[in-house]
């Protein structure tokens, strides 16, 4: 689960089971133009220093526990995910598909929340 560190249980959230954040973290490599199993962490010996993306502090994180993301990393996310969301029509007849464009949908609100309170993102 990703939730903004506000001790407000009514603020945005979002999770998945591990598989599903895996399938995700994927997916969002895949469309930054790498395989996530080839990376450092994930299986690979790829090193991050080597791959030019905003979105890495989401994709080199543990599943859960680890360090929050500031504000600052959300803000530096959010033009990213807004682009991928973009790319992508969410009547699309791939569900896969369509389950990540909802994903990346709901990731931005939760991004979004963080910034706009000045909170940081946790992975709980």
């Amino acid at each position: 689960m990703l939730f903004p560190n506000d001790d407000d249980v009514a603020s945005p959230d979002i999770s998945w089971s591990y598989t599903g954040f895996s399938m995700f973290r994927k997916w969002l490599a895949q469309a930054e133009g790498f395989t996530l199993a080839e990376m450092e962490g994930f299986g690979g010996d790829r090193q991050w220093c080597s791959v030019s993306t905003t979105l890495a502090p989401l994709l080199n994180h543990p599943d859960d526990d680890g360090s929050d993301l500031a504000p600052a990393q959300c803000a530096a996310m959010l033009p990213r995910l807004e682009t991928i969301l973009d790319l992508h029509h969410p009547d699309d007849s791939n569900p896969a598909l369509r389950r990540r464009i909802e994903d990346v949908s709901q990731l931005i609100t939760v991004l979004r929340f963080c910034v706009d309170k000045d909170v940081a993102l946790i992975f709980g």
